[in-house]
């Protein structure tokens, strides 16, 4: 199993690089780096994936593991006469689970920080956000973005409609708790981590493995169908998060989950079937799960032709969308199983 502390600062370094779907060219240019550092072989395709390739003996047969690396977060709608900007959600994302703070502008030119306000508590019903106290759930539209700039200054930073908000770096980073990780972003900078621990270790494979940090799977699974639309894959598995509900019979800790179904579809049984047997080559403890209210780069990709055989592994998080919870231990488990699979595979 991966060792916690160097995987803790590894996921720590990935959650600080801001890649709100679409504008991820932050993470995609330290990825280049870390993976030329192990002397492996990346690209960034045209779709903003990036891309390793681990050669196998049997270059004819290929299966890829994706873990996208963008995240959530909100995108400029309007920005007020007195600079005060609007946004709307990009992804999953719910502004009362940031509640009020820092956030950062990612404009063309230059990011500006501001805070996301919901306007004061001590109100009566004549202003509008007492609604927000008493009746109804908070939405972007009760939000606003105070930065004490005016909208000349936010236009010179290159902050326009379509500008992308995320949680600011103020607050962005993880907080170890005994052996979990807390942090925004685990979903899925801690699956990214998973990729560059089996670049690390994945030494000639029975068949080339791509390594896919893929691109705006928040807002569609844009970089996984774009890169299995033009790679012929013999299997792709999913890397992700698990959401820890009642309505899910999943323990926390470090016993990685494989989906069975999602709200894509069912995964493919027989991959499945070959992911338990590696688990137990690893001598680790898969769970297995049906949820809703989810899809992969996995299910996705298979929904729609693009690969017949399809897997998600994903490790129990607490908090989904928010400030996520996870065991380190799950989180390595999950790059253990993946090597033994690899190691597994036959090159006929």
């Amino acid at each position: 199993m991966l060792e916690f502390d160097r995987l803790f600062q590894t996921i720590e370094e990935l959650v600080m690089l801001h890649s709100p779907s679409g504008a991820e060219s932050e993470i995609n240019q330290r990825l280049m780096e870390k993976f030329a550092a192990l002397g492996v072989n990346a690209i960034v395709d045209r779709a903003d994936n990036v891309i390793a390739l681990i050669k196998g003996r049997n270059p004819e047969k290929s299966i890829a593991i994706t873990a996208h690396k963008d995240e959530i977060g909100a995108l400029v709608k309007t920005i007020g006469e007195r600079g005060r900007v609007e946004v709307r959600r990009l992804g999953g994302s719910f502004p009362w689970v940031y509640g009020e703070g820092v956030v950062d502008l990612l404009g063309d030119k230059q990011t500006i920080s501001g805070i996301l306000s919901f306007g004061s508590r001590h109100v009566s019903h004549e202003s509008p956000q007492k609604a927000q106290q008493e009746d109804v759930c908070l939405k972007w539209e009760n939000a606003s973005i105070e930065t004490k700039c005016t909208a000349e200054e936010l236009a010179e930073a290159g902050i326009r409609p379509g500008t992308r908000m995320v949680v600011g770096k103020h607050r962005k980073r993880p907080l170890r708790l005994k052996d979990w990780i807390a942090s925004y972003t685990l979903d899925n900078k801690a699956s990214v981590a998973i990729l560059l621990a089996l670049a690390e270790c994945l030494k000639e494979p029975a068949v080339n493995v791509y390594l896919v940090a893929s691109a705006k799977e928040e807002v569609g699974a844009i970089g996984a169908l774009y890169f299995t639309q033009r790679q012929p894959l013999d299997a792709l598995i999913a890397l992700e998060i698990c959401p820890l509900a009642p309505e899910y019979p999943i323990r926390d800790g470090e016993n990685p989950v494989l989906l069975v179904q999602d709200g894509y579809g069912v995964y493919d049984e027989g991959l499945n079937a070959q992911l338990r047997a590696a688990a137990a080559a690893a001598d680790v403890e898969v769970q297995l799960a049906v949820i809703s209210c989810f899809g992969s780069d996995a299910s996705i990709a298979m929904k729609f032709g693009h690969v017949a055989r399809a897997a998600c592994l994903a490790f129990p998080t607490q908090n989904t969308h928010g400030f996520e919870i996870a065991h380190l231990g799950a989180i390595g488990n999950c790059a253990a199983i993946l090597k033994a699979y690899c190691d597994e595979l036959s090159d006929e």
